[in-house]
């Protein structure tokens, strides 16, 4: 039992996933707001604004600043965490949806053309960040660790 109260104490923890909640639930509204629609993979899905991954990462290397210094190699881990994340999403995933959305676009012309390529075979475009989408969500983390910690 004491695994378990000291899971729901921790609020190293609690930052981080709270910091990933909020960010999924603001891309969903904000996607449901564009789109018109509501898509449910938006809750769970990668890409989008913001970025959860920056929010998840940005609330766990806050929270650890504050709970356990900066001096700790603690923080010195979720930092070096956080920046690799974040190079990630800007840039590897980005590229991946860029490179995904051409690839769409061609299945479509060869349907146009008469392939037997389906809309099935189309690749996930949502998949990385822009530098703002990085940036809201890094904010987002460091807000939400403050407002838990402090």
């Amino acid at each position: 039992m004491d695994f378990i109260s000291e899971l729901f104490h921790n609020q190293i923890l609690i930052s981080a996933i709270t910091a990933w909640l909020t960010a999924q639930v603001l891309k969903t509204l904000i996607h449901m707001w564009l789109t018109r629609s509501f898509t449910p993979e938006r809750m769970v899905g990668s890409g989008g604004m913001p970025s959860s991954h920056s929010a998840t990462v940005c609330g766990l290397a806050t929270a650890t600043w504050l709970i356990s210094g900066p001096g700790s190699f603690e923080f010195a881990i979720s930092v070096i965490f956080a920046i690799v994340v974040m190079h990630d999403a800007i840039g590897v995933r980005r590229e991946t949806g860029i490179q995904a959305k051409v690839l769409n676009q061609m299945i479509t012309l060869f349907e146009d053309m008469g392939s037997d390529m389906s809309a099935q075979d189309k690749l996930k475009e949502f998949v990385g960040h822009t530098p703002l989408q990085v940036l809201i969500g890094a904010l987002l983390g460091i807000g939400v660790a403050l407002a838990i910690c402090l």
